[in-house]
């Protein structure tokens, strides 16, 4: 995550790590890695825990990469669980909005499920294009909440999508950031843009009981329960209900649920 003054939705609890741990360069960066080198140095902005922040130090080695996040606490444990034993791995508490580093100074720069959150995301597209040197590449991937579809149609989870939406808005994020990162690369300043989507797909036993599993979760026990309580937006036993209808989804036979991403790949 980053800090501009938005308030981030999602929280730092467990049932939100446990899904910030499961990425990987490979289910999360795959539209980055053909552009990937061997001594390429990384900044990956945002990069929670460290799990593809830490991919891609092995990819690069022996480039530098460093990790930056505003949250302390997260930085710590990123860097107590990735940087031992990994030399070219580092990380920092930091702000994409004020990176504190030196015009061009990274070949890659990266972010995944940042920009949604951000008050203004075109302008930490423009930190981050300082950032770069010339000849790297930008890199930012996020979700599209309204883009989110499922089978079968439970009622709950469309509710879940509705309250999730206003919530992260008023939170000052944009939650349908996958379709608009084209645009605000655009308004950035990049004039070589490839952008693409990518998906990920939850469709088998295991897969349903994790993803609705860590989703009813947090809307019972996150950040997001606490400031849907907060803002008025859903009482206590809405949530739960909320949540009964995530369990719900995940024991479906037939259940499937697809996240659409945006990516835009950026050339400085």
């Amino acid at each position: 995550m980053a800090d501009d003054g938005a308030t981030y939705t999602h929280g730092h609890h467990e049932s939100v790590l446990r899904s910030h741990t499961w990425r990987t360069a490979a289910n999360s960066a795959a539209y980055l890695l053909p552009h990937l080198r061997p001594g390429a140095t990384v900044l990956d902005v945002g990069c929670g825990p460290g799990t593809i922040t830490a991919d891609l130090a092995r990819l690069v080695a022996p480039g530098p990469v460093l990790g930056i996040d505003p949250s302390a606490a997260i930085v710590a444990a990123a860097a107590r669980d990735h940087a031992p034993g990994a030399g070219n791995l580092s990380f920092a508490v930091g702000d994409v909005g004020r990176l504190d580093v030196e015009d061009g100074s990274f070949d890659v720069v990266h972010a995944h499920q940042v920009l949604q959150h951000l008050q203004d995301p075109v302008a930490a597209l423009a930190e981050m294009r300082r950032a770069c040197a010339d000849g790297g590449v930008v890199a930012a991937r996020d979700a599209d909440y309204a883009a989110m579809t499922w089978f079968p149609d439970v009622p709950g989870l469309s509710a879940w999508q509705d309250l999730y939406h206003r919530l992260a808005v008023a939170n000052g994020g944009e939650p349908d950031a996958g379709r608009r990162l084209l645009a605000w690369a655009n308004a950035a300043g990049f004039t070589e843009i490839t952008a693409s989507a990518s998906v990920w797909c939850f469709a088998t036993a295991e897969e349903r009981a994790w993803w609705g599993g860590l989703w009813a979760d947090r809307v019972q026990h996150s950040s997001l329960h606490e400031q849907a309580l907060e803002r008025g937006m859903a009482t206590a036993a809405e949530l739960d209900a909320l949540a009964e209808a995530w369990r719900g989804w995940a024991a479906e036979p037939d259940g499937w649920f697809a996240v659409v991403h945006g990516e835009v790949l950026c050339r400085r």
